[in-house]
């Protein structure tokens, strides 16, 4: 299986030449990185050679017997698995083949999401409109609402900071980290995304945060989280620490976007933030930690909170815009109309959520129903909020070993 993970970081890294954003992370062997293509190399799509490189993968994967392997290899083998026919995918596309939403989304992601129609958004906005009564549309009311609670620019820093040290904080009391694990926070603008985490090898992570649209007191938590601990940063540090250093297997030094992995990412990292803030602790601490250093009053807070709770209900409605856009079903105003009323956003908001549905496609799962999975498992393996070590124990199970989205079924 070794010679085969080997053969598949170098597959990755040279679809990424043809593809870019593809190469998320790689920490591997600096000599295994491909020459840099030209601009007319790089309109020579590979798609033969490529392909059959994939299948041939595939083919040496499947003819190692599973009754030979311990547990954890047989998860090293279904990963494994599960990435290739990925890339397989991605090459397929690549060359031109036209997939729908959940056609892709199963190909890239190994998942597909549920339907939810006007019904069930309808039904969640009359909550919704219950705790925001007035005159204008429920958005307008609801921007109107949160207009106060803008952290300024000149203190968006300390605020962020504070919210990363907690989560940090916060995750080692649960997960024993790399020594010297570090990270570094940019401030950056003009991006389709809110944040990124840009893993760097060695446990360490440059996290960028966008800041060209108002952030509200509850943003620094959730990205903290979902970006830092013990969201990105820790699922990258640990697959580094335990398997690929730990075990040696290399595979763990290259990270494809558009894979599998991507939604244990995603779906690991959303769920990370009801890990380390259970019950009300995450209202607690931003009335009274956050609210404070953002000069920001807190007589708003526990609506908010109980706002942004419902709002979060509404989660879907991003996926059901990129599935109608995508399919042809959704103009692009459709679909900023659709963002704005069905998932509560600005028009600012709603058109750069466009241009993330644009560049990243049926990614968007990875968000909604990787959370819903996520939290499935360790609820199922672990119970409630009321049995938290075992809760941890399955948490960081999913962070440190190979873990598939159908394997998680």
């Amino acid at each position: 299986m070794d010679t085969i993970a080997e053969k598949y970081v170098k597959l990755v890294l040279n679809v990424g030449q043809y593809d870019d954003g593809y190469v998320d992370a790689y920490y591997g062997p600096e000599k295994w990185k491909p020459a840099e293509l030209s601009g007319d190399e790089k309109k020579n799509f590979p798609y033969e050679k490529l392909r059959a490189e994939a299948e041939g993968l595939l083919s040496g994967l499947n003819k190692i017997p599973a009754k030979a392997l311990s547990e954890i290899e047989k998860l090293r083998q279904k990963f494994l698995k599960d990435q290739i026919s990925a890339v397989r995918a991605r090459i397929e596309i690549l060359n031109g083949k036209k997939m729908t939403f959940d056609e892709e989304s199963k190909a890239l992601y190994d998942a597909v999401a549920p339907v939810h129609g006007k019904e069930y958004f309808e039904n969640q906005l009359k909550e919704i409109n219950r705790l925001l009564p007035g005159d204008g549309s429920l958005s307008d009311r609801y921007e109107n609402f949160r207009k106060d609670l803008i952290i300024p620019k000149d203190k968006l820093d300390a605020v962020f900071s504070a919210a990363i040290q907690e989560c940090r904080r916060r995750t080692l009391e649960h997960i024993k980290l790399p020594k010297g694990e570090n990270f570094k926070v940019e401030y950056v603008t003009d991006k389709p995304w809110g944040a990124y985490n840009w893993y760097k090898g060695n446990a360490f992570s440059l996290i960028q945060v966008n800041t060209e649209l108002p952030t509200y007191i509850d943003a620094p938590l959730g990205l903290a989280s979902h970006e830092g601990y013990p969201g990105h940063h820790v699922y990258n540090a640990l697959l580094e620490q335990d398997l690929s250093k730990g075990k040696g297997w290399v595979e763990f030094t290259v990270y494809p976007l558009y894979s599998p992995q991507s939604l244990i990412a995603e779906g690991s990292a959303n769920f990370g933030v009801d890990m380390i803030f259970p019950g009300n602790e995450r209202l607690e601490f931003e009335k009274n930690v956050l609210y404070p250093l953002a000069g920001l009053d807190t007589s708003k807070a526990e609506q908010y909170y109980k706002l942004r709770a419902l709002i979060n209900n509404l989660q879907y409605a991003m996926t059901e815009a990129a599935r109608n856009y995508l399919d042809g079903k959704f103009t692009k105003e459709e679909t900023i109309n659709w963002l704005m009323k069905y998932n509560m956003q600005s028009r600012e908001r709603a058109e750069r959520s466009l241009r993330f549905i644009e560049q990243y496609r049926s990614y968007v799962i990875n968000y909604t129903l990787g959370q819903d999975m996520i939290r499935n498992y360790v609820e199922k393996n672990a119970g409630t909020e009321d049995n938290q070590d075992k809760r941890w124990k399955i948490f960081t199970k999913i962070l440190s070993t190979p873990q598939t989205p159908s394997g998680l079924m």
